[in-house]
């Protein structure tokens, strides 16, 4: 069964850690992962180097496009990075997923 996959990452893990908090209490999501890493980039001219934290959620086709909508809203970086992919998932978690999610 599929599943989507929401890859978003977030200034702090505070950030993260309550934008998944939302994202479950609104049901858009089933569940998420948070974890630290280190991103590089250029922005307005300038390489950056920071640390950042990666909200991994996963979600229903059906509700992905609601649940990037509340992290546009949500997101505090002027351009938020949101990844949407597809993702075979065994059919117990998938069903549970489903459940969990609008």
């Amino acid at each position: 069964m599929q599943l989507t996959l929401l890859y978003v990452p977030f200034p702090s893990e505070k950030t993260a850690l309550q934008a998944a908090a939302c994202l479950i209490h609104k049901k858009l999501i089933a569940c998420a992962n948070v974890f630290q890493s280190t991103s590089m980039f250029r922005w307005k001219g300038k390489l950056q180097k920071q640390k950042e934290y990666v909200l991994i959620a996963k979600t229903t086709p059906a509700s992905a496009k609601k649940a990037k909508k509340e992290i546009e809203r949500l997101h505090p970086y002027e351009l938020p990075c949101i990844l949407q992919t597809s993702a075979d998932a065994n059919e117990k978690y998938a069903k549970w997923a489903k459940a969990q999610t609008i």
